[in-house]
């Protein structure tokens, strides 16, 4: 193991012949939670909460439910999260102040969600989309920006135009926020810098260009059971 620049030890090491691509198919991804059991809520007091859980003081709304995905998966979970503020708001006739919605960012390898949380800076820098292979059907050549962020007609996130509503810009409006797991962060931007670059300086720059309305939280791991205790629902994606 290495130690990086920030302090942080790496889990991960890239040696000189190993290509990005490769590098990134090879690792396995983390699982942040396994079928949980049912749980007897007992939120804590706000007051009682730690810094890194302070997100969940955020959710205030009647119906609360965490949709976990380390995979991006081409955008579907994306839809499901506004499947299920839109559902609650048309069917139900819920506000949209009452339903609260958390998506999961984190994990490895070309299907992460992880950079979904950040901005057309970062994937034009570091070609996130050719490490992703997602292409740009408007110019046949890997994204150089967050396909997942605003969704245009023909990208392929989509599934067809009638769910471009389900792009992050959108969600973040409504009442969706979402979380980044600091232990993948940090992982990443060890990869991105490589071996001769400056992970701690990656990493500044990737924590200066997260999307408004992303959390960075120690470990997703942890985060999805402070959920638990707080009462907040579970949906693996």
């Amino acid at each position: 193991m290495t130690r990086g620049g920030s302090g942080y030890y790496w889990a991960m090491t890239i040696s000189d012949a190993t290509p990005r691509r490769g590098f990134l198919g090879r690792l396995a991804v983390t699982a942040a939670a396994v079928g949980f059991g049912a749980l007897r809520p007992r939120p804590a007091q706000a007051s009682q909460r730690t810094e890194p859980d302070r997100w969940i003081d955020a959710l205030t709304g009647t119906h609360r439910c965490l949709f976990d995905f380390p995979q991006h998966g081409d955008g579907l979970p994306l839809i499901h999260i506004y499947n299920y503020i839109n559902t609650y708001k048309t069917a139900y006739g819920e506000s949209g102040e009452s339903v609260n919605a958390v998506g999961t960012l984190y994990g490895s390898g070309p299907g992460a969600s992880i950079p979904l949380g950040w901005n057309d800076a970062i994937w034009e820098k570091y070609r996130i989309g050719e490490l992703m292979k997602l292409v740009d059907p408007r110019t046949s050549l890997p994204a150089v920006r967050n396909m997942f962020f605003k969704p245009r007609d023909g990208d392929p996130v989509l599934r067809n135009g009638s769910v471009t509503v389900a792009g992050m810009e959108n969600l973040l409006r409504m009442s969706a926020s979402f979380l980044m797991c600091n232990n993948s962060l940090v992982n990443w931007a060890g990869f991105l810098a490589g071996r001769d670059g400056r992970p701690s300086s990656v990493e500044r720059e990737i924590r200066a260009n997260l999307l408004s309305g992303v959390t960075v939280v120690p470990a997703m791991v942890i985060a999805i059971e402070k959920a638990q205790g707080a009462g907040i629902a579970y949906n693996r994606q």
